[in-house]
């Protein structure tokens, strides 16, 4: 069976590494995506990774504490290589070789972003963690993962997620909400549906880039994708049905 997508960015949360802790890191989600991202890389896909940094310091709720709002981003940003670094730790542990990237220099931990070193270390089949966002105040790692996406030229954004697609409203809320399978960027802006934060979707509408919003907790979802079955909702520049 052939191969759908070949290069893909995986975008996880920083909270869902705090398993059923209030804070920080819980090593089972770390082992568990550790799994999930190994199972791709054995299959042939490159695989590239961005995670958010709310499981410790959350730049948008900074101003509650007195910190200000661009500082707060940069400590937010701080706390995606935190996680970077123990999501690289622990595949190297399970004996996948990875590559930490920070859109901020820190020489000691972490390799400083150059494009076309991240495609070889791709190419070499290495997983490639981008961390620090962007490197600027005012992005989201959503912003951070689209552009990265782009710049690497994944084949698809795959949005992990704890319910699995896009649905016409909050599932969590709403029990009358229904899911889609596919659907258009213009259909996800019209209907006001929340995936990404805004400059993230702009910019993969404007590239084309395909996302797939799925529900990371269910163990063969991304293998599945991998083959072209359908999980989760497809985001792409083609109308529903």
């Amino acid at each position: 069976m052939a191969l759908k997508y070949r290069r893909v960015m995986l975008k996880l949360s920083g909270e869902t590494l705090m398993g059923d802790q209030q804070y920080g890191i819980d090593s089972k989600m770390l082992t568990y995506y550790t799994k999930q991202i190994k199972e791709l890389i054995d299959i042939g896909v490159e695989v590239a990774v961005v995670i958010g940094g709310g499981n410790i310091f959350r730049g948008l709720s900074a101003a509650e504490s007195g910190v200000e709002r661009t500082q707060g981003d940069y400590m937010g940003m701080l706390a995606t290589v935190i996680n970077g670094m123990a999501l690289q730790s622990m595949m190297e542990t399970h004996g996948v070789f990875t590559r930490l990237i920070s859109a901020i220099k820190m020489e000691q931990i972490a390799e400083p972003y150059i494009r076309r070193r991240a495609v070889r270390h791709l190419e070499k089949g290495r997983v490639v963690i981008f961390s620090a966002g962007t490197g600027n105040p005012y992005f989201t790692t959503d912003s951070a993962a689209a552009l990265r996406a782009n710049e690497i030229k994944a084949d698809i954004v795959l949005k992990a997620t704890r319910v699995d697609g896009i649905y016409s409203a909050d599932p969590e809320k709403d029990p009358t909400a229904t899911k889609y399978d596919q659907i258009s960027y213009r259909e996800v802006m019209n209907k006001g549906l929340k995936i990404m934060d805004q400059a993230a979707f702009a910019l993969c509408a404007e590239n084309k880039m395909p996302i797939i919003v799925f529900d990371i907790n269910e163990p063969t979802n991304l293998r599945r994708i991998m083959f072209g079955e359908q999980v989760g909702t497809l985001v792409t520049n083609q109308e529903g049905e």
